[in-house]
């Protein structure tokens, strides 16, 4: 085991292929070699196992168990001082098939898209330790790099999880969004419909608009191939064919049955300081959104990460007069750290443009957008 290992990617022109390239070569100093089924094919197989002593696998979630198999039998030994992973969305069909191998063995599932951050940090990532020894004080470091907030499961376990946390709410809000395009334009479209917007509505529609965004052989893949979807939606459809009946019903033993199944037994299950909790984290969001509506804004790009860079940016503000309704940090698509700041809607519009002109005449930062100016 090398503590300074060469990374071999099956799957390197991925979205998370990309990034885990960057991240082991920028935040690990380590030599990465890749091999794409569908695209770069500088290495053969063959070669690929032999010129490295960390495989990970990131390729589509259909096609990485046949994937592995195909590389144990190529492999034929050769990588038996070796450690593969896998990162997918499905746990025990991959773990499974690694474990053919003579390989140690580790499922890796973040949590998440490819980050545009270098990192995962505030993001969970599943383990699933399948057979692991001398690999691991070098696994361990790697996830120390990674700044995930790691949780330990067995591949089973991850995939029973993994039915409620991926394939309900990704089954939800599909078909959230073939209800609205079906019923929608009778009520004057998407466009018609936003300025009646709740939060919930909002919350909803933003999770609905990601998985649009999204690659769909993904979302089909979290469905199809996870065992424990099937007998989940079972579950859902029930619960919302009882819903059904009940509306249907309309009268007042309809109406306390709704209560009982689907608000109160729930209510009691979450628990009283759950339920808190979530409502208050509710409210923090809806503030949230309603930051992210003020009509008078400035977005702005520090080009200088270090301590004092935003106090710089804030004391433009306070010189001019000018008052913040709030701040908030994002990252924009190119992996940029910005900073959107609301300002008074009455704010002086010619203060507010001298403070722009300072931003950037100061070298403080870089105005990306601006509203209401």
């Amino acid at each position: 085991m090398k503590m300074t290992p060469t990374v071999g990617l099956v799957g390197s022109q991925g979205s998370y292929g990309r990034w885990l390239r960057q991240f082991f070569e920028q935040r690990m100093g380590l030599r990465v070699l890749g091999r794409d089924p569908g695209g770069e094919t500088a290495l053969s197989e063959r070669a690929l196992i032999e010129a490295v002593d960390v495989l990970v696998f990131c390729a589509p979630i259909r096609q990485t168990p046949s994937l592995i198999r195909q590389y144990v039998e190529i492999a034929a030994g050769a990588e038996r001082d070796q450690l593969w992973l896998d990162i997918t969305s499905i746990k025990a069909a991959p773990v499974a098939a690694m474990l053919t191998s003579q390989a140690e063995v580790v499922g890796l599932h973040p949590m998440s898209a490819a980050p545009k951050a270098s990192t995962l940090r505030g993001r969970a990532m599943v383990v699933c330790e399948a057979r692991l020894d001398a690999w691991r004080p070098w696994l361990e470091s790697f996830l120390v790099a990674s700044e995930a907030d790691c949780v330990r499961a067995d591949a089973e376990q991850h995939d029973r999880v993994m039915a409620l946390v991926q394939g309900m709410v990704h089954a939800t809000h599909m078909a959230q969004g073939a209800v609205l395009r079906e019923l929608a334009p009778d009520v004057g479209g998407l466009a018609g419909i936003h300025p009646f917007r709740s939060v919930g509505y909002e919350l909803d529609v933003a999770v609905t608009r990601r998985i649009l965004a999204g690659n769909p052989a993904i979302y089909q893949d979290i469905q199809f191939e996870n065992p424990y979807v099937a007998p989940m939606l079972e579950r859902l459809t029930a619960h919302l064919d009882t819903l059904r009946d009940l509306v249907r019903s309309g009268d007042d033993a309809a109406r306390h049955q709704l209560r009982e199944k689907l608000l109160t037994h729930s209510r009691a299950y979450v628990g009283e300081e759950a339920v808190a909790e979530g409502s208050y984290a509710f409210e923090r969001l809806g503030y949230l959104l309603a930051d992210l509506h003020e009509p008078c804004f400035i977005s702005v790009f520090l080009p200088l990460d270090r301590p004092g860079s935003l106090r710089a940016l804030l004391s433009v503000f306070e010189q001019r007069g000018i008052n913040l309704d709030s701040i908030h940090s994002s990252r924009s698509a190119d992996g940029e750290l910005l900073f959107r700041i609301g300002v008074e809607r009455h704010c002086d519009a010619t203060a507010l443009r001298d403070a722009m002109t300072a931003i950037e005449q100061e070298g403080i930062g870089r105005i990306v957008d601006a509203a209401g100016v």
